[in-house]
């Protein structure tokens, strides 16, 4: 089951996106939808206006998440081939809500960097509130899957130890298109790809995470509460642009895809602001 958030004339509108129409829920967003304890069933029964497919203005799905928590360092090949040894934990960091865009919306350059970098990753949003989640808990906590790039300005990032300046510039991180909803027990393995202007830079398969995304929930659940709708980034492979030799980076016209196998892509222009 396909779950998005699209703009109408009217406002948001939370949809389940079918093979022949996205049918209304009843709720202006998905964060909306995700606070109801039976979202699951209300969303699949839902029989709400509909509207065609093509031309659908998809929002971020969660416009409005109470947290945003990525993830850095967390593949394993990358780790290694850059000769370092596998974390024990995970390095988190945030974004503010404002930091999305949408899957087809354009990318804003962040004013005053010349060093900004793709990272194609997996995101995983929570479906119920979880704190001290035990595995079995952190899994049933996974609402689902969406894509996510966590577009980098590099040279903000590294003006401190702390990368927040460079991780959370406005209209800076495509979200979407969609939440998809997920049954399945064990870590999920799909293939990840970032290309731009149709060059590919990162290929990896989800399944190589150091720590998967039940083990993140109950990780970060350790330290604060996990709400529904909030956002998991869980962290970006090889192939970033300020690793390579010599570094490259997105600019002006930049078309910058990132998809995730199964769950669906993001398709962004980068703009000045």
């Amino acid at each position: 089951m396909r779950l998005a958030t699209i703009r109408t004339p009217e406002g948001t509108r939370a949809v389940r996106v079918d093979e022949d129409a996205a049918v209304e829920l009843g709720h202006p967003d998905l964060g909306a939808l995700l606070r109801r304890p039976d979202w699951r069933t209300e969303a699949a029964a839902a029989n709400g206006p509909r509207h065609d497919l093509a031309g659908l203005d998809y929002a971020p799905p969660v416009p409005s998440p109470e947290k945003i928590v990525c993830v850095g360092l967390n593949y394993r090949n990358h780790i290694l081939e850059m000769g370092r040894e596998l974390p024990e934990h995970p390095t988190l960091f945030a974004k503010f809500g404002r930091a999305q865009v949408g899957a087809h919306d354009p990318v804003v350059l962040p004013a005053g960097s010349g060093a900004v970098d793709w990272e194609a990753e997996l995101g995983v949003y929570i479906g119920a509130e979880v704190r001290h989640a035990t595995p079995d808990e952190a899994r049933a906590a996974i609402a689902g899957y969406t894509v996510v790039n966590d577009v980098t300005a590099r040279d903000f990032q590294y003006r401190s130890p702390q990368w927040l300046q460079g991780k959370t510039f406005e209209a800076s991180t495509p979200v979407g298109p969609w939440l998809v909803v997920t049954e399945e027990e064990r870590p999920l393995s799909r293939e990840l790809t970032c290309t731009v202007d149709g060059e590919l830079m990162q290929k990896a398969d989800t399944g190589d995470l150091v720590f998967d995304p039940a083990a993140l929930v109950a990780y970060i659940s350790a330290i604060v509460t996990l709400a529904p709708g909030d956002l998991i980034a869980t962290g970006t492979p090889g192939g970033v642009g300020h690793a390579r030799k010599p570094p490259r980076y997105l600019t002006e016209g930049s078309e910058l895809v990132t998809r995730v196998e199964g769950i669906g892509d993001c398709r962004n222009t980068l703009v000045r602001g």
